[in-house]
């Protein structure tokens, strides 16, 4: 009797060491994770970001989004390795500031946000009044692209060669006798109730509430060269997690998305 217990304990004893080893091996931690912390402002980047979060977190990638409501910031933080990377401006604007230009690159670009003119108390630019006050962002390159804009529309006339860095001095003619007010980006929104008319950036009017392609008095047409765009440190492009950033922000989900969130055409995949 004594040695048949002992046997039934000992097979007890055996079959739960088995079973603790099957339960350790079930518990085993998961394959470790790498994350990947991009900057971005709200509307529509981070939005776009936020959509792709599971197909990188399927890779192993952890996208930490931090929304940024200014333009010069997210570069600094780049700059400092405090981001990985960043994704709210264009070309023109990466080029306006040499240090920028000297040690970030573009990895990819993603949108197009239409630049327009919004006024709270006209309809049409032909009913801009003798004196008006139009506002336009401060920033070199966005500058510019506003006084491009309105240019285009027979509003003023610049000089040959002022491209997309054209200020205020590059104005050659002005029959309105337009008066010109240089705000930052992100405050031309609020500015429109002390202004005739402004110059804003489309994601800066959608976080405002406004459609570009329905709300504003002209806008960009689709040749702007002002396509959104994520931004790395030089040679950082090649980084595996910025390469499946890369094909995530570029499948077909995020266009489809794209194009239902904005079928006004206030954004627009370049892909």
């Amino acid at each position: 009797m004594k040695k048949t217990l002992a046997i039934l304990l000992a097979v007890s004893l055996a079959a739960l060491s088995l079973t603790v080893i099957g339960c350790q091996k079930k518990a085993a931690p998961a394959t470790p994770t790498v994350t990947l912390t991009v900057g971005a402002t709200p509307v529509p980047h981070a939005d776009l970001l936020n959509l792709v979060k599971d197909d990188l977190a399927a890779q192993g990638i952890t996208l930490v989004v931090k929304e940024f409501t200014d333009y010069v910031t997210p570069n600094t933080a780049v700059l400092a390795g405090d981001l990985d990377a960043n994704f709210h401006q264009h070309i023109p604007y990466l080029a306006s500031n040499p240090e920028w230009v000297a040690n970030l690159t573009a990895a990819f670009g993603v949108h197009i946000e239409p630049f327009g003119l919004y006024s709270n108390s006209i309809k049409n630019i032909a009913d801009l009044p003798d004196g008006a006050t139009i506002a336009i962002p401060n920033d070199p390159s966005n500058g510019g692209r506003g006084l491009l804009l309105l240019a285009a529309n027979g509003v003023i006339t610049l000089k040959d060669g002022a491209g997309i860095t054209a200020t205020i001095q590059d104005i050659i003619d002005n029959p309105k006798s337009l008066n010109f007010r240089e705000l930052e980006a992100a405050q031309l929104p609020r500015s429109l109730d002390d202004v005739d008319a402004a110059t804003i950036n489309g994601n800066y009017a959608l976080e405002a509430g406004l459609s570009p392609a329905r709300d504003s008095i002209v806008i960009e047409g689709s040749e702007s060269p002002y396509v959104n765009i994520v931004v790395v440190k030089n040679g950082n492009e090649t980084d595996p997690r910025i390469q499946a950033l890369q094909t995530a922000l570029r499948s077909q989900k995020v266009k489809d998305y794209i194009n239902a969130t904005w079928s006004d055409g206030s954004v627009v995949a370049v892909f």
